[in-house]
């Protein structure tokens, strides 16, 4: 394989970008998972029920408080319970560095790319299943399932590319 004709170059300019942008979607979504007392206090202020949210959409609002309740109750009374969540953030990051391969060479480590597909596949059945266990409201899990369906997008493409790269 030529890797430096310029289907190739342009292919693997296009497969680096879009794994760049899923690895950067990645880390922001596990250090967001760290400061979470923080962050829903901030959501809480701008769509929780003493906002205008309120009258736009009284559901997502009461969420966001019940949520900040929740959070904020757990902190005061069982930090500890956000170790998981410290978990959580820290498989973000992980996962993160494992598509290090594939941008250094797409071709050999396809695999991941393979990997972080079938990842956002299973985030689906994943938020279908445990949502309603934990008493997460369906358009909550609709949003949780969004990030699945947008993170495979890159990936797809990025795949599609580098089988074209495998090709050549």
């Amino acid at each position: 394989m030529d890797m430096m004709s310029p289907d190739n170059t342009h292919n693997l300019k296009w497969i680096r970008g879009l794994l760049v942008f899923f690895i950067i979607g990645l880390v922001v979504s596990g250090l967001t998972a760290y400061p979470l007392v923080t962050e829903i206090g901030i959501l809480n202020n701008l769509f929780g029920t003493g906002s205008a949210m309120k009258d736009v959409w009284p559901g997502m609002a009461e969420w966001i408080s019940k949520v900040h309740g929740g959070i904020t109750e757990a902190d005061q009374k069982y930090p500890f319970l956000f170790y998981g969540t410290d978990w959580l953030a820290f498989a973000h990051l992980v996962i993160a560095v494992a598509f290090i391969g594939p941008l250094r060479d797409p071709v050999k480590n396809i695999w991941v790319i393979e990997f972080g597909m079938i990842a956002c596949l299973m985030v689906i059945p994943e938020a279908l299943v445990t949502g309603p266990i934990r008493g997460i409201p369906f358009f909550w899990i609709l949003i949780d399932c969004s990030f699945g369906l947008f993170g495979i997008l890159p990936l797809y493409y990025a795949r599609k590319l580098t089988k074209q790269l495998e090709l050549q």
